[in-house]
């Protein structure tokens, strides 16, 4: 169920009211936001929600274990069996046809000639973002920052719809907690969330949407029937593109959990701004971020075993995160590049080497741009191909007003001064009900005008 669709505009309101209804009487409204969530679940394949019940069952047991274990061996050994299961729920149905293509590739030019069956698994909607977050509950129980929940609690932070699909990915000691005291609808902050769905469907139907099938899918289909020129405007309309849409479904995801009484981390905070890639990766997907450099960098050794171990350990966390993208080596190539930046930046970082700040950005942003060549193509030829065509001249086939306002309008949103920009947002938190109630009808009509056919693709990162 896409957020911008008619379904969820008829499941909403109705899960909305009621929520705020049941409000004041904590374990019904439990009871009927964890059937609401599953339901939205329902809606991309029944049988996914057995999955998901699944994991909720498993990490209660390993918490229900760790209560119970007598010794910190015996408590290392539960998490990390849980979590090996974890990660085996999603290597199974996520990365099982892709290892299987590449072993059956490698049995073929060694001569072996004995493929292994490759059979067709579905993925499940959004398995990346539950497996991160059910592991992120029984490892912070382990850590001690995190109380082990009722089972009801666990299954609403796995399910809750607003983050269940795509994110951010919220820690169990963000979410808990703020289900151990009952929401209050009079404490909504309805203007807040108003702003940021309203933000977000402009970001993902305007701006995404249309960048896509006006420039950036008939490049990307065919990168050898266009020019330099196309290239270079492909290229910087889909770092546009999935800013705007991933962006625009956080923005959607936080303001959805905010008129439901709950309080997300940011995710995006202007990261085309940044003018180092550590500046980066703590702009960019930053929920993602902290997982990983908590998860992975951090007890990998971090920066405290040495020079050469800072390095190894930095590349590893980034092919992991291209890799937690999806089973395609284009993911890893992306990750490769994003490694390798963060590693030499680290490296003259220590010599005491720098830019100028003008320098730095141009240098960051270009490479990130580029880097989205082989996040986008669909394979690693597509993505060579599209990187030539950026060196053969040609016309400029693609190049009108209406994606160039966009990318400057997206761009400079990116590097404007954050002051005048939040007085505008505050101005309309501070709107009355019924006049943020009528701007979001008037938005959401004005918006949907705006889409051909009627419907709007899936989010990019539905497929993670």
């Amino acid at each position: 169920m896409v957020f911008p669709s008619v379904e969820f505009a008829l499941f909403f309101p109705i899960v909305l009211v009621l929520s705020w209804a049941l409000m004041p009487r904590p374990a019904a409204w439990k009871v009927f936001i964890l059937v609401a969530s599953y339901v939205f679940y329902a809606a991309a394949d029944p049988r996914f929600c057995l999955l998901l019940a699944g994991i909720t069952v498993g990490q209660q047991l390993g918490v229900w274990l760790l209560g119970r274990a007598r010794s910190e061996r015996q408590k290392n050994w539960i998490v990390g069996v849980v979590v090996a299961l974890d990660l085996g729920v999603l290597g199974v149905f996520k990365y099982y046809g892709f290892f299987v293509q590449q072993l059956n590739w490698a049995l073929e030019v060694g001569g072996l000639g004995l493929p292994i069956p490759l059979m067709a698994i579905a993925l499940p909607v959004g398995l990346s973002f539950i497996t991160f977050q059910a592991i992120s509950y029984i490892v912070d129980v382990r850590r001690g920052v995190c109380e082990p929940a009722p089972t009801i609690d666990v299954g609403i932070y796995l399910s809750f719809f607003p983050h269940l699909v795509a994110g951010p990915i919220v820690r169990a000691r963000e979410f808990l907690p703020q289900l151990t005291s009952p929401r209050d609808p009079r404490d909504v902050a309805v203007g807040a969330a108003v702003v940021l769905i309203v933000g977000g469907l402009i970001k993902k139907v305007v701006f995404a949407d249309y960048l896509a099938r006006t420039v950036v899918d008939p490049v990307f289909a065919v990168p050898e029937a266009y020019a330099s020129p196309d290239a270079f405007l492909a290229l910087l309309a889909y770092a546009m593109q999935i800013y705007c849409d991933f962006s625009g479904y956080t923005d959607i995801a936080i303001g959805i959990a905010l008129l439901m009484g709950f309080i997300f981390p940011q995710n995006f905070n202007k990261p085309y701004r940044a003018i180092s890639f550590r500046d980066f990766w703590q702009r960019w997907h930053m929920t993602l971020s902290r997982f990983l450099r908590d998860f992975v960098y951090i007890p990998l050794g971090g920066n405290r075993k040495g020079r050469r171990r800072t390095s190894i350990n930095l590349m590893a966390t980034m092919l992991l995160g291209g890799l937690w993208h999806g089973a395609a080596w284009g993911f890893v190539v992306w990750g490769a590049i994003h490694g390798s930046a963060l590693v030499i930046e680290h490296a003259f970082r220590r010599r005491g080497m720098n830019a100028p700040a003008l320098a730095r950005w141009g240098i960051v942003f270009g490479i990130v741009v580029l880097a989205w060549v082989p996040f986008r193509a669909r394979t690693l030829d597509v993505a060579w191909t599209f990187i030539e065509r950026l060196a053969v001249p040609g016309p400029a086939t693609l190049w009108s007003p209406a994606p160039l306002i966009i990318i400057a309008i997206v761009l400079g949103l990116q590097v404007l001064p954050e002051r005048p920009l939040e007085r505008v947002r505050l101005a309309i938190e501070r709107s009355s009900p019924v006049t943020l109630g009528l701007g979001l009808a008037v938005s959401i009509m004005l918006i949907s005008a705006t889409v051909p056919g009627g419907a709007v693709p899936p989010f990019i990162y539905f497929q993670f």
